[in-house]
């Protein structure tokens, strides 16, 4: 039998709702589990033990039922949670204490999740590294700049975890920890309460360890009642094989495991083909650079004026050196060709259910002062589509990385139907 700091979100409410187990003994094992391994990993801004073994116990004596009942959450601590600090991954808010909890915590906790503590981000959700380790390499990054909700779920410390993505923040990191990320559709899960970084491209992100839990949790954020994922079905399913303009920045092993997996789909039945997108996607990733970095500066302008030599060098001499230097006309163009895109890829994808690429170049890098290669998400990020990562794929030195998949706009509950026809294809491969 597993232990319960193994299952997912969605083994551990059926567990609890059949009284197999309890909220408190879950927590407990998860607890457990983290105290042997968070020196090693680092995952954590904020734990508190006695605060999520209350709340479990507050959900054990009300017997309330709920779609995540009992499930133990990680939340990315650029999200604000009403007990518990939120520092944004800067010395600047050290013991900063939110008022009321982030929409999406409070949704969390009517559906009776417990919020576990707060999750390591890179400094202000973006470049620079916070402490966190790579779970099964501690000389890698883990990825960023959700990195410690991607190393818990990745490490067994929760089932699930809340992160965000501007550019690459949720997809990348997922894929480095071996887990299922999930970027949504721009605009459908509220982010009041999540620090903005670039709100035109900002959502959440959700990390876990199946394609069930991310669309059970999906569900809960929208208010949509939870129902089962059941494979693709209607006929076979349209897979455009996307190299992208960047195929050649991937490692041999990624270019040669994206295409047996090509293969692997189209003998299980699947219509997979190859596509090239149109030339002017290749100056998305510029596009997005613009606009984040502009939007980002001025989301800062406070801690610019009043706390300039407390933001990391990094940042300064990067994306707020680039932000500050943005005119509004470059901006407001960089959007404009945005949206038109958008609207290309509208059209472009409607003889696809999903397109397969690559979410990074490869295994999560050596070294701590990096998070790795932003490109083969940003592109996804601006068209504003949903994403998923699959934790399919073993790297030359044993690391995972995953397959991504794009969807339509607006088709999120299509995506994951088609990323559990793959799964399922992948495993009877």
């Amino acid at each position: 039998m597993k232990a319960l700091h193994d299952l997912t979100a969605t083994e551990i409410v059926q567990a609890v709702d059949e009284g197999k187990t309890t909220c408190e003994a879950v927590v407990r094992n998860c607890l457990d589990h983290i105290a042997a391994r968070e020196d090693a990993i680092g995952a954590w801004n904020f734990l508190e033990p006695a605060l999520a073994l209350e709340q479990a116990r507050i959900i054990d004596r009300s017997g309330r039922k709920g779609a995540l009942r009992g499930v133990p959450v990680g939340v990315k601590d650029i999200i604000d949670t009403a007990d518990m600090p939120t520092e944004y991954g800067t010395p600047i808010h050290r013991e900063h204490r939110p008022r009321i909890d982030a929409a999406c915590v409070a949704l969390t906790r009517r559906a009776g999740g417990i919020i576990m503590g707060k999750t390591v981000t890179a400094e202000f959700a973006n470049r620079y590294p916070g402490k966190t380790r790579h779970p099964m390499d501690p000389t890698r990054t883990p990825g960023g700049s959700s990195s410690g909700s991607a190393a818990a779920v990745g490490d067994h410390m929760v089932p699930l975890a809340i992160g965000t993505q501007t550019t690459a923040s949720n997809i990348r990191p997922a894929s480095f920890c071996g887990c299922v990320g999930y970027r949504p559709t721009w605009g459908d899960i509220r982010c009041h309460g999540v620090m903005e970084v670039a709100g035109s491209l900002d959502t959440l992100g959700l990390i876990a360890r199946s394609v069930a839990d991310v669309a059970l949790y999906r569900d809960v954020l929208v208010g949509t009642k939870p129902e089962p994922i059941t494979p693709h079905r209607g006929g076979p399913l349209r897979v455009g094989f996307c190299r992208t303009a960047i195929w050649d920045q991937c490692e041999p092993h990624v270019q040669v495991s994206l295409e047996q997996c090509a293969r692997v789909l189209a003998q299980a039945g699947a219509l997979v083909s190859d596509v090239t997108l149109p030339d002017e996607f290749t100056r998305l990733e510029d596009a997005q650079r613009w606009i984040s970095s502009f939007e980002f500066a001025r989301n800062r302008a406070w801690e610019i004026d009043h706390h300039w030599e407390q933001i990391s060098e990094f940042l300064r001499t990067h994306r707020l050196r680039d932000g500050m230097s943005c005119s509004f006309e470059r901006y407001r163009d960089a959007r404009t060709f945005a949206e038109t895109c958008r609207g290309m890829m509208d059209t472009f994808i409607q003889d696809y259910d999903v397109l397969l690429t690559s979410p990074v170049s490869g295994e999560a890098p050596v070294g701590l002062n990096s998070t790795g290669n932003t490109s083969f998400c940003a592109m996804w990020t601006t068209l504003h589509v949903p994403a998923v990562t699959l934790p399919f794929f073993t790297g030359p030195n044993g690391l995972p990385v995953g397959a991504q998949f794009i969807a339509r706009r607006n088709e999120d509950r299509r995506l994951f139907q088609a990323a559990q026809w793959v799964t399922e294809a992948w495993e009877r491969r």
